[in-house]
């Protein structure tokens, strides 16, 4: 377990000074996946997920998060030293795509680049870097960036829940936060539960590992040890967000740590856009920041394969009443929503190839 040595809080507090989320309008219902590859039998895992249109990437879903962030924060683009993209989806493998997005929002050249991966997790783990330039006076705003685009092999699993979308957030001192990040904590391990090689099209499964030894492990791990270095039980919290490869799997990590359904349901999107890898835990935290008030307390914990978790501990300020209205809700990108068919979501994927 975590103590207060251990945990991650940069010298000076740092919070949320804006944020930002964004999903495709595309959206492939799990039933026209059961039809095509079981005949239609069997449970569906999630209702339905987003999938990106034919000009859509990492990079321009990443441009508009990133825009609705700097609505919401309503500072100039040219105050961001850091612009930083967590994704497992890069449509690059050497060309950056975060100098791609500075660029589009304004914040070049003065300021510092890079693309994180780390799976599931990329996303916060830019956050927590962000916190560390910022809280050390390096930088007085940073972006953190968790997008991806939806990968699974043909009749595999992952057809099913593999979704678009992410968020951004950009990171500053408290005085200018909407929500400050009280305590940050990492906790990671060697666990090969899902990867994928260089120049494979598409990632494989460590089954056995799955679940208890990676999921599960590292999120109850990360998250107790936040709330027992803060002094926190999950009674103190109004809202808790989890990574949500599936619906079932942060429903029963809240249940082991004593959260209630109420207080997990409003960040649990898998069910209408899937599992959005690196932007999973942090798309989740936008929607509690969209109705959550003043005062309130939130347990964000992600989860990325390979394999690690970050929790944080965030308490929303009076800030976030300004905030409302500059830019859309996630649930307004939710509802926002075309339905397509299996054919049509093969072309948009390119998994038709002819050589």
């Amino acid at each position: 377990m975590a103590d207060m040595e251990k945990l991650l809080k940069p010298e000076h507090p740092v919070g949320i000074v804006g944020y930002g989320a964004y999903v495709p309008r595309y959206r492939l219902p799990a039933s026209e996946v059961a039809r095509i590859w079981t005949d239609g039998t069997g449970g569906l895992p999630i209702k339905e997920k987003s999938v990106p249109g034919l000009d859509e990437d990492v990079v321009t879903m990443s441009v508009e998060a990133a825009r609705n962030a700097l609505l919401r924060a309503g500072i100039p683009p040219t105050e961001i030293r850091a612009v930083w993209v967590g994704s497992e989806s890069h449509p690059y493998a050497v060309k950056p795509t975060s100098t791609i997005v500075a660029e589009a929002i304004g914040a070049v050249p003065n300021t510092q680049a890079a693309d994180w991966e780390f799976a599931c997790k990329a996303g916060t783990e830019a956050m927590v870097a962000a916190m560390g330039l910022v809280g050390s006076g390096m930088a007085r705003y940073a972006m953190a960036i968790g997008m991806d685009t939806a990968q699974g092999r043909p009749g595999d699993a992952l057809e099913y829940t593999a979704g678009a979308g992410g968020a951004a957030f950009i990171l500053g001192l408290e005085e200018d936060s909407l929500a400050v990040i009280e305590a940050s904590y990492s906790y990671v391990t060697d666990t090969p539960d899902f990867w994928r090689r260089a120049d494979q099209k598409y990632p494989e499964h460590g089954h056995r590992f799955t679940g208890e030894p990676a999921y599960f492990h590292h999120i109850v791990s990360a998250a107790e040890a936040v709330m027992e270095a803060t002094g926190t039980k999950a009674e103190d919290y109004q809202y808790a967000v989890f990574h949500q490869p599936n619906a079932k799997f942060p429903q029963r990590a809240g249940q082991m740590l004593g959260f209630m359904p109420e207080q997990i349901e409003t960040g649990l999107l898998v069910q209408d856009i899937g599992n959005t890898y690196s932007g999973a835990a942090i798309i989740g935290l936008t929607a509690i920041l969209d109705i959550a008030k003043p005062g309130d307390r939130i347990l964000m914990t992600s989860f990325g394969s390979g394999a690690g978790s970050d929790s944080m501990v965030i308490r929303v300020t009076e800030r976030i009443d300004a905030s409302r209205g500059k830019a859309p809700t996630t649930q307004e990108y939710i509802t926002r929503r075309t339905e397509i068919d299996y054919a049509q979501y093969v072309r948009m994927r390119g998994k038709l190839t002819m050589k």
